[in-house]
């Protein structure tokens, strides 16, 4: 695969590499990537297991107006705490 960056982003590339060492933009880029995906595994494991539970009916979903009133009492239960202050 290959991606083609604007000068400006190539240039920027090269500055970070070599202020953190590493023997070019490309080795810098291939880090940044590999610690995406390591940061992204354990979000898609725990948005995959969430959705299993609701496919299973282990829970039960809420509506987004429940929501959406649950912080909205939470935000009136707040300010009425700062005001009481």
């Amino acid at each position: 695969m290959e991606v083609q960056f604007t000068p400006d982003e190539e240039q920027k590339l090269n500055e970070l590499a070599a202020l953190r060492g590493r023997e070019s933009a490309a080795t810098l880029v291939r880090d940044i990537i590999e610690g995406y995906f390591e940061e992204l595994a354990p979000t898609r494991e725990m948005l995959e297991s969430r959705y299993d539970n609701l496919k299973s009916g282990r829970v039960k979903p809420i509506s987004g107006e429940e929501v959406e009133a649950y912080f909205q009492e939470k935000s009136a239960a707040r300010r009425s705490q700062k005001l009481g202050s």
